[in-house]
């Protein structure tokens, strides 16, 4: 039998390693990743066995990334650049006409190292919104003039295993021949539930921490947020409250536009997207579906698909609740990671076939 040909990556943008750890998953060998978020190392570091450097990818020069892939008989570049920019509510909110913001030359550079590296494989994951942006056309249009062959399309995250609404842009490419992203695995008959990922962990009340887990741990509730998840039911509102419990902006026309705002999960369903600020009850379906509190730091890191075990922070640090929720909100889910290194060991079969 032929021994099985080796794939080195480096992830640019790499976060606490959501991308990576997928990858290692499908046995990529990620050798290091590449983020301004200092924050991001030990998580990355710890979890991975992959080394991470602290620096701005705009800066980042084609030769260093290559030195690293020396040695594989394939090479990857992941690129998943913050995707902020390219979303409606940051492409309209507070920015005057014709001003842009820096954030959207972030894809420029990534394509700009895949010039310089020309690795055999690229992927990037990113909002759904940058489809419609011409800064993607450029970025496809690049690949094309590099000659790469490339599929993407936005992936509804249920129908690949991930028990979360997520939608994201994926996109996979490959300088050796066809590649195409793996076919969903799930369908709406057996998609994953939060039940399924976070049912069996340990009761906390709002404010509690799990003595076995630090990272199983629910932000404080005032009490008339107690109140108002007492009064909510999986799946509602806070249409379902009482008149003394809505907030004034809730009694107004637009506030009728946000009902799933202060709403508590449902145990037979996906859960909706995991942001940045999933750890507040106030900020999104992001109530427990039946304990009184929203989710905790390690239930929001489980629907994104990391592993039960995953550490996001040393033992003896506690972090603050608001800059950990960021770095399960900004990742990558793992298993997203996993179906991308699929497609490519996939392309590589085809491409060794006689």
């Amino acid at each position: 039998m032929n021994k099985k040909k080796s794939v080195k990556a480096i992830d640019l943008f790499c976060g606490a390693g959501g991308l990576t750890h997928g990858l290692l998953l499908s046995k990529i060998n990620v050798v290091a990743g590449y983020d301004i978020e200092e924050s991001c190392r030990y998580a990355y570091e710890y979890n991975n066995n992959a080394k991470f450097f602290n620096q701005d990818v705009t800066f980042l020069r084609g030769e260093e990334i290559s030195h690293h892939l020396e040695g594989a008989d394939y090479s990857l570049l992941a690129g998943c650049a913050p995707c902020q920019p390219f979303s409606t509510y940051s492409r309209t909110k507070n920015k005057p006409n014709g001003v842009k913001d820096d954030k959207w030359d972030l894809l420029s550079s990534f394509g700009r190292l895949i010039s310089e590296v020309t690795p055999d494989f690229v992927t990037m994951e990113n909002v759904p919104g940058l489809v419609e942006q011409e800064v993607f056309q450029n970025f496809l249009n690049l690949l094309s003039k590099l000659k790469y062959c490339v599929d993407y399309k936005v992936v509804y995250c249920p129908d690949y295993g991930m028990a979360q609404t997520r939608k994201r842009l994926v996109l996979v490419a490959s300088k050796l021949g066809e590649i195409h992203l793996a076919k969903p695995t799930h369908t709406l008959e057996d998609y994953k539930t939060v039940s399924d990922v976070i049912k069996s962990l340990p009761k906390i009340n709002s404010g509690e921490t799990d003595k076995n887990d630090p990272l199983h741990r629910a932000s404080i509730l005032t009490p008339l947020n107690l109140k108002r998840i007492r009064a909510s039911f999986p799946g509602g509102s806070w249409l379902d409250w009482p008149e003394e419990l809505r907030a004034n902006c809730h009694k107004k026309i637009t506030g009728k536009t946000y009902p799933s705002v202060y709403g508590r999960m449902s145990w037979d369903k996906p859960s909706p997207t995991i942001t940045t600020q999933c750890n507040g009850f106030g900020n999104g379906r992001f109530g427990h579906p039946e304990q009184d509190r929203a989710i905790s730091l390690r239930e929001a890191a489980m629907l994104q698909s990391f592993p039960s075990n995953y550490r996001f922070l040393p033992l003896e640090e506690k972090g603050s609740i608001a800059s950990l929720a960021k770095m399960i909100g900004n990742a990558v889910p793992v298993r997203l990671g996993q179906i991308v290194g699929d497609s490519i060991h996939a392309a590589i079969t085809n491409l060794e076939q006689p």
